[in-house]
C-alpha cells in the first residue's frame, strides 16, 4: 500500500499545492489564462506527440478496444442523462449531469498518472481513449443542447462547430501528427526532440497545479442532491463497467484494461464546467461535481491502483 500512496500522493499533492497557493495569493481566475494556454496548446500536445510518434503502428489500430471504451463511456453518459431527464424533463441540465458522470479528467490527470503507474505501455491506450472519448463529448454536448433549444445556431453551424472542436483541438491535432509520424517513421531533429521532451515533462505538474488553483477559485457553495449519484457512478461504476465490457469484447493485455479502468475512474473534467458555463446551465453544480469527485477520488483512485498493482483484479 505504501508504494501506491507514493504513486498517488505526488499527483494530489500538486493539486492541493495549486489549491493552497490560489487561496493565499488572491489572484483572479483569469490569471490562469496563460498557464492553461501553455498546458492545452503546447505541453500536453507535446506529450501526446512524443508518446504516439514512437509507438508501433499495429498498436494504434485496436478497434475493439476503442469501441469497447467509447461505448462504456456513452452508456454511463446515457444512464445519468436518463435519470436526470426523468427528474427534470430538461435536456440541457440532463446533458451536463450526464457529462459530469462520464467525462473524466483524461487530459490533465490521465496520461502522466497512467504512464507512471503502468509504464510506457500505457501510453497508447491513454491516447486512444482520450481521442475517442473527447470526440464523443464534443459531439454529444452541442447536439443535445441544440435539441433542447439552448443552442440557437442552425444545424449547419452546429455541425461546423462540432467538426472544428474535434479537428481543431490541440490534443487531437497532436494525436494525428503523432500517428502520422509513427506510420511514416519520421523522427524530429535532435534539438526539436529535446524541446518536445522538455515540454512533455512540464505537462503533468503544470496541469495538476492549474487544476488545483481552478478548484480553489470555484469554491463549493452548495451540495446538489445529484452528487449522491454522480460521485459513485463516475468513480466506481464506470471503471467496473469498462472492465466488464473489455473482457467481453476482446483479449487485451492487462495493462490496457488497467489503463482503461484508471482513465474511467478519474474525477470529472474541468471541461464540464466550461461547457455548462458556455450554455448557461447547471454552472454552479457542475463546479461542485468537479470538486466533489476530485476529493473522493483521492480514496477511490488509491484503492483502484492498489487492486491493480497487487494483482487483485484478474
Amino acid at each position: 500500500m505504501l508504494s501506491v500512496f507514493n504513486l498517488v500522493l505526488p499527483f494530489f499533492g500538486l493539486i492541493f499545492l495549486g489549491f493552497f497557493v490560489a487561496r493565499i495569493n488572491h489572484q483572479p481566475l483569469e490569471a490562469l489564462g496563460w498557464m492553461n494556454t501553455f498546458i492545452i496548446y503546447v505541453a500536453l500536445p507535446a506529450l501526446f506527440f512524443q508518446i504516439l510518434s514512437k509507438t508501433p503502428v499495429a498498436e494504434l489500430t485496436q478497434w475493439t478496444f476503442i469501441v469497447g471504451c467509447t461505448l462504456s463511456t456513452f452508456a454511463i453518459f446515457l444512464t445519468m442523462f436518463l435519470i436526470a431527464f426523468a427528474r427534470t424533463r430538461k435536456i440541457d441540465e440532463s446533458t451536463i449531469q450526464g457529462l459530469a458522470a462520464a467525462y473524466g479528467n483524461i487530459g490533465y490527470m490521465g496520461p502522466a498518472l497512467a504512464i507512471l503507474a503502468f509504464g510506457a505501455s500505457a501510453a497508447v491506450p491513454v491516447a486512444l481513449i482520450f481521442c475517442f472519448d473527447n470526440t464523443l463529448h464534443f459531439v454529444m454536448a452541442p447536439l443535445l443542447m441544440a435539441l433542447s433549444g439552448n443552442d440557437k445556431r442552425s444545424p449547419r453551424d452546429v455541425t461546423i462547430g462540432v467538426l472544428r472542436k474535434i479537428f481543431g483541438h490541440p490534443f487531437i491535432i497532436a494525436t494525428i501528427m503523432g500517428v502520422g509520424a509513427a506510420i511514416l517513421g519520421i523522427e524530429p531533429p535532435v534539438a526539436i526532440d529535446r524541446m518536445i521532451d522538455l515540454l512533455a515533462r512540464a505537462a503533468a505538474p503544470c496541469a495538476l497545479f492549474a487544476m488545483g488553483a481552478t478548484l480553489a477559485l470555484r469554491p463549493l457553495r452548495r451540495v446538489p442532491k445529484e452528487l449522491y449519484l454522480i460521485v459513485p457512478i463516475k468513480l466506481l461504476v464506470q471503471p467496473l463497467l469498462i472492465y466488464g465490457v473489455l473482457n467481453l469484447v476482446g483479449n487485451f493485455p492487462p495493462v490496457w484494461i488497467y489503463t482503461a479502468m484508471l482513465m474511467a475512474a478519474l474525477p470529472t473534467a474541468t471541461n464540464v464546467f466550461v461547457i455548462a458555463q458556455q450554455y448557461g446551465v447547471w454552472v454552479e453544480r457542475a463546479s461542485s461535481s468537479i470538486l466533489a469527485t476530485t476529493l473522493f477520488s483521492i480514496a477511490t483512485l488509491t484503492l483502484w491502483l492498489y487492486f491493480m498493482t497487487h494483482g487483485l483484479i484478474p
